[in-house]
């Protein structure tokens, strides 16, 4: 571990590491822009998604919130997660004794509630007992979702 703090349960091994610094760290980890460590910003998100806290609630042994915000939503537009969760994909499942891609998709369904502006497209759903917009979602196992209107 590069930290010289005590280790939270939440933070990445070196194992988990070695797998992930490829995918967060597009540019020079020496760029002059870089004030933390993207391993400690890394281990702040998992941190906040492993006990659910708001993000002003960032423990103070990681770097400010702000940052581990930012940086977040850099890794997210440039799709760090997916390209991640793809490679490890195939992998988890062959090892697993599955065919490589899922054949497999979740249908679900929920009633909006309608508003008087709404109009014409409202209708009543009987099962629910509930006057609303019908509104179905495709997703695959992996996350991607596909609305149906």
């Amino acid at each position: 571990m590069s930290t010289a703090r005590k280790p939270y349960p939440s933070d990445v091994s070196d194992e988990e590491w070695a797998f992930a610094a490829p995918y967060l760290t597009p540019q020079n980890e020496q760029a002059l822009q870089r004030r933390y460590d993207l391993r400690e910003v890394y281990n702040g998100l998992r941190w906040l998604v492993r006990t659910g806290a708001q993000w002003r609630m960032l423990l103070q042994d990681f770097p400010q919130w702000e940052a581990v915000y930012q940086q977040i939503q850099r890794w997210l537009r440039a799709g760090c997660f997916e390209a991640m969760a793809h490679d490890l994909r195939l992998p988890v499942r062959l090892g697993a004794g599955r065919r490589g891609q899922p054949s497999a998709v979740i249908l679900d369904a929920r009633t909006v509630q309608s508003t008087p502006e709404s109009g014409a497209q409202a209708g009543y759903d009987g099962h629910k007992r509930r006057k609303g917009a019908k509104v179905h979602v495709a997703s695959t196992p992996w996350g991607r979702c596909w609305p149906r209107w």
